[in-house]
């Protein structure tokens, strides 16, 4: 009888905003000493969510872009520029890693930003890199430098094509462990666009 009086009152006393978190939703990530985030491959699947804004770079799998690993990323993932993206720390717990995003062009390209000769190169991407401390609210995506796009008359490398963008869209369509990442945005795309388990549940 004590049980039920103490469940009924806890009940009554609680307001009305307060519940458990869904594991799907809580950051899979974790801060080492130092500020080194360590990976906690996801277990649940996220849903799709709401878009939010954010800025967009890109970047290519060499040492003076990345590290002195290059071809791996923060969690040991292949840094596969058909699929990979990274976000800014602060965006953690709205991208955990193995996030799968669509990110969208919300203004018209401008010099500084040249979302359109790159597009159909972004696609889908799963979060599976992180980026410098000091960068904010940013995600990062990781284009190949040998495949050239034209801007204004020149091929060059996408990732200098993009620029910095400040305003995307970015929505989180699924979630997916690590060690899943297809290789390739076809095999992403149909993961998504199918519907399949793997993605979203």
């Amino acid at each position: 009888m004590r049980f039920i009086l103490t469940a009924l009152v806890g009940f009554l006393v609680l307001p009305v905003g307060v519940i458990a978190p869904n594991p799907a939703e809580a950051a899979q990530t974790a801060l080492r000493p130092g500020g080194q985030e360590a990976l906690v491959a996801p277990r649940t699947y996220a849903k799709a969510q709401p878009a939010f804004t954010a800025k967009l770079t890109a970047y290519n799998a060499v040492p003076g872009q990345t590290d002195s690993t290059p071809f791996t990323t923060a969690v040991g993932a292949y840094s596969n520029p058909e699929v990979i993206a990274a976000r800014s720390r602060d965006l953690a717990a709205k991208l955990p890693y193995g996030t799968i995003i669509k990110i969208e062009r919300t203004q018209a390209d401008t010099p500084s930003c040249r979302f359109t000769p790159v597009e159909e190169q972004i696609g889908y991407r799963v979060i599976a890199d992180a980026m410098n401390p000091r960068i904010t609210n940013t995600v990062d995506v990781l284009l190949n430098q040998n495949k050239k796009v034209w801007v204004d008359g020149r091929l060059v490398n996408p990732a200098l094509a993009v620029g910095r963008c400040a305003e995307v869209s970015v929505t989180v369509v699924g979630s997916m462990s690590i060690s899943e990442i297809p290789m390739t945005q076809t095999e992403l795309a149909a993961i998504v666009e199918g519907g399949s388990e793997v993605a979203i549940r």
